[in-house]
């Protein structure tokens, strides 16, 4: 039901009309109401009422830009929001609809104060109330695609991760949990910390210190129960309980001849912890007693190692460039392959869904292999070679989704890039050319839904990005 005001003042009640919404007369036109209520004519007291009517004013000002068919996108205050190059200009329509993925984003969905409350209607009318909601909705309708785009990647920089306890010494490890919203720094000065991840504040939980111990490798277990720490020049291993608080330092591995432990990988699963060892060994330990359970020889001297993201498999290479994909439970080797045009290897990475092998060399090119080519052929070809950093690729990461590759050099200042994946692109705004935080990158890590980016640096900074197009932590 709805009420019309006529022009003389009688308010009626009629019934709603699906196909009109509003009435209007020109002047001079009869109005009839044909269902007996009330019946109008025109006369001279409407005419007159009619020619008082005020004409409509005009407006105090007018702004160009009310009148251009496309917007600049090139202005200061709209290039965050520009996701490719070729996004110079865009229509008002599509600039609308980004402003409002850009909200979208940037409050993880529609706020509770936005949320259109439901009215309670009369059963003949759910149907067009449902169809009204749906239309005044925002929401997912105009979210981006599930695929990351190219080009432009939409992020912020956010308060460093451990601004609560800065540190003036290098950051040699950051990794976020597995489980809950935290992340772990460590670095030189001998302390492991865990800070709440908000983007805000990043609040300090806790600090370990480690006396006359700098931490050169930092890691939580697979279930985020445990932190496993190394130093330099020493072959202790610490283990910190965080279910019982306490710090157990394990001094000597049996059967294992090391006399530094410094590099280490923990599968996946949590099963497994591998140790890079000194003459081309790798040793395979027991996550849950820490014991000995075998080791693996190279040709030459171990550069970095890796699982596969079922923990079936490691790659390891050697510092002339060998690749080697070893069987976990008889520990033979699967295959062996040479880095296309590495003069040295550094690191490898392997993406969490089986598809991506990354071998990073001391040249700063780093090659992407298919990685069931890798398993199958000794001389695989790379899908593409990433040319973007002129210096010894030290540091390689997948997201969770595979979407972004992160590279980073600790020989040259901001050398730091992400890699747009499958087009294997170098993001454009990544590092921000007119701030230069990042310095010498040392360690780097997605959150596990990607929501977030974090690297650690020579100066004691964990610097912390928030990804706007992962709703997640």
């Amino acid at each position: 039901m709805m009420y019309v005001v006529c022009s003389r003042g009688l308010s009626l009640k009629s019934e709603r009309r699906p196909w009109a919404s509003t009435l209007t007369s020109q002047k001079g036109t009869n109005l009839h109401w044909q269902d007996g209520i009330h019946e109008d004519s025109s006369d001279s007291d409407i005419e007159n009422e009619a020619d008082d009517i005020p004409s409509k004013k005009k407006p105090a000002w007018v702004d160009t830009d009310d009148d251009e068919e496309e917007i600049d996108m090139m202005h200061r205050f709209r290039k965050n929001m520009v996701k490719n190059a070729r996004e110079k200009k865009l229509s008002k329509d599509k600039l609308q609809r980004r402003l409002k993925e850009e909200f979208q984003h940037a409050m993880g969905g529609t706020p509770a104060w936005a949320e259109i409350s439901r009215k309670k209607i009369h059963s003949e009318d759910e149907s067009d109330e449902d169809e009204d909601d749906l239309l005044k909705r925002t929401g997912n309708f105009i979210s981006t695609s599930d695929s990351l785009p190219h080009g432009i990647l939409q992020m912020k920089s956010c308060l460093n991760a451990n601004a609560e306890r800065p540190s003036s010494a290098k950051i040699s490890s950051v990794q976020f949990h597995p489980c809950a919203q935290v992340i772990m720094v460590a670095g030189l000065d001998n302390a492991v910390s865990l800070f709440q991840v908000d983007g805000e504040t990043n609040p300090k939980i806790q600090s370990i210190y480690l006396e006359q111990f700098p931490v050169h490798r930092a890691r939580f277990s697979a279930n985020g129960e445990e932190v496993l720490a190394t130093s330099n020049l020493s072959k202790i291993l610490y283990v910190y309980d965080m279910m019982s608080g306490n710090v157990i330092p394990i001094h000597q591995v049996r059967g294992l001849k090391e006399k530094f432990v410094r590099n280490f990988e923990v599968s996946p699963d949590g099963s497994f912890l591998l140790l890079n060892g000194s003459s081309g060994y790798f040793h395979l330990l027991s996550m849950k007693t820490k014991e000995l359970i075998g080791s693996v020889k190279i040709n030459g001297k171990a550069a970095s190692s890796t699982f596969s993201s079922d923990s079936r498999k490691i790659y390891t290479s050697s510092v002339d460039g060998e690749v080697y994909i070893w069987d976990v439970n008889s520990r033979k080797c699967l295959n062996k392959f040479t880095d296309e045009g590495c003069l040295r290897g550094l690191s490898i990475a392997v993406s969490r869904n089986g598809q991506y092998v990354a071998c990073g060399s001391s040249s700063g090119v780093v090659n992407i292999y298919n990685q069931d080519t890798c398993i199958q052929e000794t001389n695989p070809k790379p899908v593409k070679a990433i040319m973007n950093l002129v210096t010894g690729v030290t540091s390689m990461a997948f997201n969770p989704t595979t979407e972004i590759l992160a590279i980073a050099s600790n020989e040259a200042s901001e050398a730091a890039r992400l890699v747009h994946l499958p087009s294997c692109t170098v993001f454009l705004n990544f590092p921000m050319n007119r701030i230069k935080q990042i310095s010498l990158t040392q360690t780097l890590d997605f959150s596990p839904r990607s929501g977030y980016f974090a690297l650690g640096n020579n100066k004691g900074k964990a610097l912390l990005y928030r990804l706007h197009h992962y709703s997640d932590f």
